[in-house]
C-alpha cells in the first residue's frame, strides 16, 4: 500500500461523504471531521518515514546490506505498533474508527465497527491502488529496456517520477 500526502484530502472528503451520505456516521461540521482524517493519514505518512529513517540509520550503523531493510524497517514498525505494507490499510482503519470516537466533530456513529471498517477500507484501497497503475504505466514507457539492468533501473525511476507528477502525486 502506498499512500500519497497529494491524495490525504481528497481521500478524507470522500470518505466523510460516504459515510454521511450512507448515513453512518453523522458531522457537526464536515470541514472539521475531514481534518480528523487528514491527520490520521499524516500521522501514518510521519510515522512510516521515522520508521524508513530508523531502518537506514541501522543498517548504516551496522554496516549491513540494503536488502536487509525490509526486514529492519517491519521489525522497528512492530515495535511501534504500526503496521506497513497492506496490513497499513488495517492500521489506518482501525485509527480512523477511533478517532470518530473521540472527534467533538462527529456527532453520532450509527454504523456498527465492522461496517465502518469495510467502507473506510474500501475508500482506502480505491486510492492506494494507484501505485500498481503507475507501475503499468512505466513499464509500458519502457518497454524496449531489458529489465534488471542498470539501464532499466535508471530508466524506471524517471518514468515513475515524470508520471507522478503528471498525476500530481508528488
Amino acid at each position: 500500500m502506498k499512500l500519497y500526502s497529494a491524495k490525504i484530502p481528497i481521500i478524507a472528503e470522500e470518505m466523510i461523504a460516504a459515510l454521511v451520505k450512507g448515513e453512518d456516521i453523522e458531522v457537526s461540521s464536515v470541514a472539521e471531521a475531514q481534518l480528523d482524517i487528514e491527520a490520521v493519514l499524516k500521522e501514518y505518512l510521519r510515522m512510516d518515514r521515522e520508521c524508513s529513517d530508523k531502518a537506514k540509520d541501522l543498517l548504516e550503523e551496522r554496516h549491513l546490506d540494503f536488502g536487509q531493510f525490509g526486514k529492519i524497517k517491519r521489525t522497528i514498525a512492530e515495535e511501534r505498533g504500526f503496521a506497513l505494507g497492506e496490513e497499513g490499510g488495517s492500521w489506518i482503519t482501525t485509527q480512523i474508527v477511533e478517532s470518530f470516537m473521540q472527534s467533538a466533530h462527529i456527532e453520532e456513529v450509527y454504523a456498527d465497527d465492522a461496517t465502518l471498517r469495510r467502507k473506510i477500507k474500501d475508500l482506502i484501497k480505491k486510492h492506494t491502488a494507484v501505485e500498481d497503475e503507475l507501475d503499468q504505466e512505466v513499464r509500458r514507457r519502457i518497454k524496449n529496456l531489458e529489465q534488471g539492468t542498470a539501464t532499466w533501473e535508471i530508466e524506471y525511476q524517471k518514468a515513475m517520477d515524470q508520471i507522478k507528477r503528471k498525476h500530481g502525486l508528488e
